[in-house]
């Protein structure tokens, strides 16, 4: 008898819309990796952790770096350990290499009793090689670990979520394996709700002021980098806890610093601020 497919809606905490709904729903049906795109905080790490909490399925995390190769996330062989052990071991057997054989994020998710989720974030960092080497294990569902010939199979197929900030382009051989999405920056109506969440009881002419000032700055051509959805919850907060009930785009705007992290943005807002182009609405 057929089981009903997964269908994911988003959760108390994370809301969504219905084309990134649809985007996870395929990436489920047809059991493929799902690699989302959009700007630095727009939800796409907290995606995983959302379909984890969903589904009630373990998250395992898989943060690349420039240096991460693909074999790091299947396993990794301790020979260091080893080596010390066989010389200051007390006693200490060390015949057995299974016991220096560490699973990496990919074995994990291959391991599990149950099914899990596989974040593999920010894909985009590691070398050109490192997608498609990666793939090819997903796609096998096995690995074959070389220094005892054990063969790793997944129990269960993971949920496979890949994040990028596009900051280089991916082969197309590895996105026509993938489901894609890319996750707009949430408009206001979707911000106003995200808002709530995370600050349910907040005075609405204080938060429609607040987004009405976020998204103006948003809209200066001259920042290097535009304040995200986390920013904005954090302003709030701050704004929130002293007290504050009412704010304007000036040059007194309290707590900038929560909202823009780089000094040529600071330079910027304040050369605006002192008259040198008009807000966007």
């Amino acid at each position: 008898m057929a089981t009903d497919p997964l269908r994911f809606s988003g959760t108390e905490s994370y809301l969504t819309s219905e084309s990134l709904e649809a985007a996870v729903n395929c990436a489920l049906a047809l059991e493929k990796p799902l690699l989302v795109r959009g700007e630095p905080g727009t939800g796409k790490t907290l995606l995983a952790e959302a379909v984890s909490a969903a589904f009630d399925m373990p998250l395992v995390r898989w943060h690349v770096k420039s240096t991460t190769r693909a074999q790091e996330g299947l396993y990794h062989y301790d020979t260091v350990q080893r080596l010390y052990d066989s010389r200051f071991g007390d006693g200490k057997k060390v015949d057995d290499i299974r016991q220096y054989i560490k699973l990496g994020p990919l074995g994990e998710a291959f391991s599990s009793e149950r099914r899990a989720v596989l974040l593999i974030d920010e894909i985009d960092k590691a070398d050109i090689e490192f997608p498609n080497d990666l793939l090819h294990e997903v796609d096998k569902m096995r690995f074959t670990v070389m220094e005892t010939g054990d063969e790793i199979e997944a129990k269960k197929r993971p949920v496979v979520i890949i994040t990028s900030n596009a900051e280089k382009e991916l082969a197309d051989a590895f996105l026509r394996r993938c489901v894609f999405h890319f996750i707009d920056f949430p408009d206001k109506d979707l911000m106003g709700r995200i808002v709530d969440v995370h600050h349910p009881k907040l005075n609405e002419s204080l938060s429609e002021q607040a987004m009405d000032c976020f998204y103006k700055i948003r809209g200066m051509q001259r920042l290097r980098k535009r304040p995200s959805t986390s920013e904005l919850v954090d302003w709030i907060h701050m704004l929130k806890t002293m007290g504050v009930e009412s704010v304007e785009l000036d040059k007194n705007l309290p707590f900038l610093g929560t909202l823009l992290k780089k000094e040529q943005d600071l330079v910027a807002f304040a050369d605006q601020s002192a008259g040198g182009s008009r807000w966007r609405s």
